[in-house]
């Protein structure tokens, strides 16, 4: 019988987030206590106001499908929050509510990929974007972001690295799985680049609203001559811990919309009714909620920073946003694989290492501090056990 699985799937990596995840469910089934650290799910419960939108939303009957755009007045709430907090002027017509931000990176790559489009993704990157452009049959460029540059782009390597194929660049800011921002001047500096180029700008920013200190977050679509040619990702999983909803939208120009809801009407329809209801709900009066969960975040990095850099063998650069720390382990002096293999077969400690994010990642781990204060202290106090393991060797 012939092979019926489409080749393009050949370069297509399963999770590796998810492969760690998998075996601590195997481990947990046995009986073993597990510190969580390796996926990026908030552990606050959803905020009770979204909760109960959520339900009236049901009881009032809100069960059918809806417009393939979304209900106008979520569409509305999202052009009135991205003029608010993002100085992006959108109409209602420039949205499109998704089922989850994966759902919005299919869609706009079909949207701009054809078979042999080159497309640049940060190196290290949430591998998601990587994988989702084999599946177009289109080109992964890696760019860097390296420690040493503070984790901005460099503009010297991109140049390098853009032909007449590069279709667009994705952006993570703040960053997943390092936790960085790129700057405004950074950012700047691409606006200029990306206009230079002609290529589009693929903008991710679910994790915008957990940004720490002094630092601001920028939306590049807001700079001159830049809505035309970005398109705008993001959601309401990590703000507002509803990762089970699957809520997520698109901000672009009205003429990408048209044909990115044509996209997303034949693989999903619509999102799910009374879960727009629970967006509208999240985005008018979720607020508070999120802001104590941000606070909360901010604790627990401050104690990682300290506790990880008085560890011999690793170092961190202080996390800008996110919930991710993306730690040095190079003077540990065994890649990253065997140590978070260690952590997690011999002290139950899971975390995932960093060249599932890239090669740029070999030499790091990324640690989600998206789990309790209680259990990041023990996960940290068992990682320095494991250092001294190797190092003493």
């Amino acid at each position: 019988m012939r092979d019926f699985i489409c080749s393009k799937f050949n370069n297509v990596e399963p999770s590796g987030i998810r492969k760690i995840n998998e075996k601590t469910l195997e481990m947990e089934r046995e009986g073993k206590k597990i510190y969580h650290f390796e996926v990026g799910r908030p552990d606050f419960d959803t905020p009770k106001v979204i909760k109960d939108a959520t339900i009236k939303s049901i009881e009032n009957g809100d069960v059918f499908y809806t417009s393939n755009y979304g209900i106008m007045p979520l569409r509305e709430a999202v052009a009135e929050k991205l003029r608010e907090d993002n100085n992006l002027d959108y109409s209602a017509k420039e949205i499109l509510i998704t089922a989850g931000a994966s759902e919005a990176i299919f869609d706009t790559y079909s949207l701009i990929l054809e078979e042999g489009d080159e497309i640049l993704i940060p190196n290290p990157c949430w591998p998601n974007y990587v994988n989702a452009a084999h599946i177009m049959k289109a080109v992964p460029v890696r760019y860097s972001l390296s420690e040493e540059n503070d984790f901005q782009i460099n503009f010297d390597e991109l140049e390098k690295l853009v032909t007449e194929k590069t279709k667009a660049i994705v952006i993570i800011t703040p960053s997943n799985p390092i936790g960085s921002m790129l700057s405004k001047e950074t950012l700047e500096n691409l606006a200029d680049f990306a206009k230079k180029k002609d290529i589009l700008v693929i903008s991710d920013e679910i994790y915008e609203q957990i940004v720490y200190g002094t630092k601001k977050h920028y939306s590049i679509a807001s700079f001159d001559g830049m809505k035309e040619r970005t398109i705008t990702i993001n959601g309401f999983s990590k703000t507002y811990s509803m990762t089970g909803f699957r809520l997520a939208y698109i901000a672009a120009p009205e003429e990408y919309i048209r044909v990115l809801n044509i996209i997303h009407q034949h693989n999903t329809s619509c999102a799910t009714s009374f879960v727009q209801h629970a967006g509208i709900a999240a985005l008018k009066e979720g607020r508070e909620g999120s802001q104590e969960m941000l606070n909360e975040y901010k604790r627990r990095r401050d104690y990682i920073v300290e506790k990880v850099n008085s560890i011999d063998g690793l170092s961190l650069n202080n996390p800008d946003g996110a919930f991710y720390a993306f730690i040095n382990i190079k003077g540990v002096g065994v890649s990253a694989e065997e140590f978070c293999n260690y952590l997690l077969d011999e002290l139950c400690v899971a975390v995932v290492p960093g060249d599932v994010f890239g090669t740029a990642g070999e030499g790091f781990i990324r640690f989600s501090y998206a789990s309790s204060y209680e259990d990041i202290v023990e996960g940290l106090n068992r990682m320095e056990k494991a250092c001294k393991h190797f190092m003493n060797k």
